[in-house]
Order: C-alpha cells, then sequence, then structure tokens
C-alpha cells in the first residue's frame, strides 16, 4: 500500500513527469529538427528502428493528460519544454505555434489548481547547433541562455518552478562516452568538453531566468548507488571513479565549485582551455535542488585505459530495464546531498519509477509491481524527512508510457498505459492507487 499525505511533512508536493519529445509528437506544430531524430534515423541505435514523430501525441492530447494529473490528484506537474520546437534552428526566428502550445498547457495546468514544474532542456538539441559541435562547442552556453530567456519572456510569470538541465550526466556521459543516446560519440575529448560545458550551459540559464523576473529556480541530478563489486581495493577504486563521474561531478560543480579529482584523473587533459575560471557562472546561487533516482550498479575494476572499470550483475530483483530496485539508495542520496552540498536548501525527488511489461487484461492494468516500488521509495522520502533532510517533494516518472529513447515504445513506465497503435489511455492500478493515497 503506498504511503498517504499524512505520512508527510505538512505542504509535501506530489508530482509527475514527462518531457517533451519523448510524449509530444515532434513531427508537428512546426518544431525543428533535433539530434534525436537524427540518431533514430541511423539504423541500430532505437529499438525497431522507432522515433518520437508522434510519440503519445500529447501536442493534441494535452487537455486530455492534464484532467489525467488533475484525477490522480497531484499537486505538480514537472514537463520540459522541447529546445527545436521554440527555436527551430536552436537560434534566431521563434516558432510561435510552439511557444503558443506551451502558453496554452500552462495555463491549463493552473485552470485545474496543478502548479507547472518547468524543465527548459531534456536532451533534444536542435539538429542546426549539433551542427556546430553541440555541447562541444562552448558557445552553446550563450546559445542556451538566449533559448531560456525566449521561455522566460512567454511563460515565467506563471511557473512554480524552473530548472535548466534533466540529468546533465545523460547529455554529457552517456552520449558523448558511452554514445547509447544521442549524438551518439565514444570520444573521451568530446565528453570532457560536454561534461563542462552543460555546467556552463545551466548557469548562464540560470542568470538569464533571473534577470527575467523567474523564481524558485533549481537544478535536476540523476544519482546511482555505486557498490563495489567485491571487497577488493581495485573494486572500491572502481566504485569511487564511477562515483565521481557520475554521481559528484554535476554537483560538485554547482555547490562546491571543484570537480571531483577521481574524475580529472581521466578528464583533465581533455578539458576545454580556462574551465577552472567558469565556476562563478556554473555556481549560480539555487532556490532548490531535484534528484532523479532509480538503481543501483556494482563496479568492477577492469583492464585498458581510464576510467577502467565494468559493471557487473548484482543480486537484487530488476526492473524492466534490467535495474536493480535498491529503494535505500534514494535515502542516501538525499541525506548525501544535505550533508556535502545542499545544507539546508529544498530537496526533491524529481523522478523515481519503474519500467514493467504491463498488459491490459479485462480493460485494466495490475501493475502491483509498481506500487510495491513507489511504496518502497516513497518510504525511504518519508524516512530522509523525519530525521531533518529537507525533502519537500516528490515526482513520479513518468505520467504517461512513452518514447523510451534508445528502447523505443518497449518499455512502459507510465502510470496511465498507452495504446501506441490508438493512442488510448488507460489508467493503471498504480494511477488509482496512488489517487487514493494523495486525496484530501
Amino acid at each position: 500500500m503506498l504511503p498517504t499525505r499524512a505520512d508527510f511533512p505538512e505542504g509535501f508536493l506530489f508530482g509527475a513527469a514527462t518531457s517533451a519529445y519523448q510524449i509530444e509528437g515532434h513531427a508537428q506544430g512546426g518544431a525543428g529538427r533535433t539530434h534525436w531524430d537524427d540518431f533514430a534515423a541511423t539504423p541500430g541505435n532505437v529499438a525497431n528502428a522507432e522515433n518520437g514523430d508522434l510519440a503519445c501525441d500529447h501536442l493534441h492530447r494535452w487537455q486530455e493528460d492534464l484532467d489525467l494529473l488533475a484525477g490522480a490528484n497531484l499537486d505538480v506537474y514537472r514537463f520540459s519544454t522541447s529546445w527545436a520546437r521554440v527555436m527551430p534552428e536552436g537560434r534566431g526566428p521563434v516558432n510561435a505555434a510552439g511557444l503558443d502550445f506551451y502558453d496554452r498547457l500552462v495555463d491549463g495546468l493552473l485552470a485545474r489548481g496543478i502548479r507547472p514544474a518547468l524543465t527548459l532542456y531534456h536532451w533534444e538539441l536542435p539538429s542546426a547547433l549539433a551542427d556546430l559541435g553541440g555541447w562541444r562547442n562552448r558557445d552553446i552556453a550563450g546559445w542556451f541562455a538566449d533559448f531560456a530567456e525566449v521561455v522566460a519572456r512567454r511563460l515565467g510569470d506563471r511557473l512554480w518552478s524552473a530548472a535548466p538541465i534533466n540529468e546533465p550526466w545523460c547529455v554529457a556521459w552517456l552520449s558523448h562516452f558511452l554514445g547509447h543516446h544521442a549524438p551518439g560519440l565514444r570520444d573521451i575529448r568530446a565528453t570532457a568538453r560536454a561534461m563542462h560545458h552543460v555546467l556552463l550551459a545551466h548557469g548562464r540559464a540560470i542568470q538569464a531566468l533571473r534577470a527575467a523576473g523567474v523564481g524558485n529556480l533549481g537544478a535536476v541530478f540523476n544519482f546511482e548507488r555505486a557498490f563495489p563489486a567485491d571487497d577488493s581495493p581495485e573494486a572500491a577504486r572502481a566504485a569511487a571513479t564511477f562515483d565521481a563521474f557520475y554521481n559528484r561531478w554535476f554537483i560538485s560543480g554547482i555547490f562546491r565549485r571543484e570537480y571531483p579529482a577521481e574524475a580529472l584523473a581521466g578528464l583533465g587533459p581533455h578539458m576545454p582551455p580556462g574551465w577552472e575560471d567558469d565556476f562563478d557562472t556554473i555556481a549560480q546561487p539555487l532556490d532548490w535542488c531535484g534528484a532523479n533516482y532509480y538503481t543501483c550498479k556494482r563496479i568492477a575494476p577492469a583492464p585498458g585505459p581510464w576510467p577502467a572499470l565494468a559493471e557487473v550483475a548484482g543480486p537484487l530483483p530488476r526492473t524492466d530495464m534490467g535495474w536493480e530496485i535498491h529503494p535505500e539508495g534514494l535515502g542516501f542520496f538525499l541525506r548525501r546531498m544535505h550533508r556535502d552540498y545542499t545544507g539546508d536548501l529544498p530537496l526533491y525527488v524529481t523522478e523515481n519509477g519503474m519500467a514493467a511489461p504491463d498488459r491490459i487484461a479485462a480493460g485494466g492494468i495490475r501493475d502491483e509491481d509498481r506500487i510495491a516500488y513507489l511504496a518502497a521509495h516513497l518510504g525511504e522520502v518519508a524516512k530522509a524527512a523525519a530525521e531533518g533532510v529537507p525533502v519537500r517533494g516528490y515526482f513520479c516518472w513518468s505520467l504517461l508510457d512513452n518514447f523510451e529513447w534508445a528502447f523505443g515504445y518497449g518499455k512502459r513506465f507510465g502510470l496511465v498505459h498507452v495504446d501506441f497503435a490508438t493512442l488510448k489511455r488507460t489508467p493503471k492500478a498504480s494511477y488509482h492507487a496512488l489517487a487514493r493515497a494523495l486525496a484530501r
């Protein structure tokens, strides 16, 4: 059974999250091409050669989707704007239809009593900017600040919160070192530059948002608990390296004005010139900090160049993504953030959820595994709050089954089932359980 509002501090907020490219239908409404369109059009990159052209057709079905948010008794909706929908070339002319869509979306949320929580960027870089080097090019910080200003001028007076970039590790490492996401590179020099420029762009965007009068600004990091695969000193070193480039790099840059030594050991020789002088911009004051958490990893040493590590299988039950279920890791990161980085700053769990092979049976979806997952993780949040960690809210990923990036449409994270042939929405048992738990 899910915890209820009574199990959390007064004023604790509950929400659901989505991202633009995963649900909107990017081939509609005057949006420009993105590097995800290019990545998906390259054979072998995305399961079943699927793409985000239609996705959930949220662009036209947004009112139905906002009604689903309201029906779940949620307080906040964390959505993202597509850079290429607002500015098709990434710079210059604005697509009026794109801004109009987000304007209607924000007004629709407010009309339903739901607070709009904006993420400016959730991974869909305009192709025209990718042609100029994308996150490898230092100029992207200025381009991104200009985009932030355009969105702020139109939406900023009605937003509850805003954050520049979702999961910078995915933008930089997953996409430039591992090659699993667009632009699909495996290049340590590109990675080092992207790891830094994504934070420089974050800082420039915070400056632009504040200058435009937008308040309640934060940053969103993704975390994975890193366990040594065995008791050896070598495994401990490998896990510390993983923790450095995955969990500590971005939050250290913003809150400590430094990067972890274990990560600089590999990335340092490839960093852009003058990177040490950028921390005044990167470390802009924030009003809150967000944690996206799903799983843990077991890390072993491996031969070869830095980072000289490998992930190995662990013993815990797994989601449909193959990710171990380790709720205690969420409590670990909330405590670590509070203790080591953010102090008394409000914290939010900005994403948490699981993929499951959900199927409709007898007109419904019995996803008890998801209910158990959410209950266990919400329990960890409640424990941390009871200990004095200033955690103020929790967002489930995701409202809808959607385009799960390189996995296409096969991995279902939603509280609401989407039939991708008909686009029919069917709330799952987890949706109904959450609505009951959050009823006032």
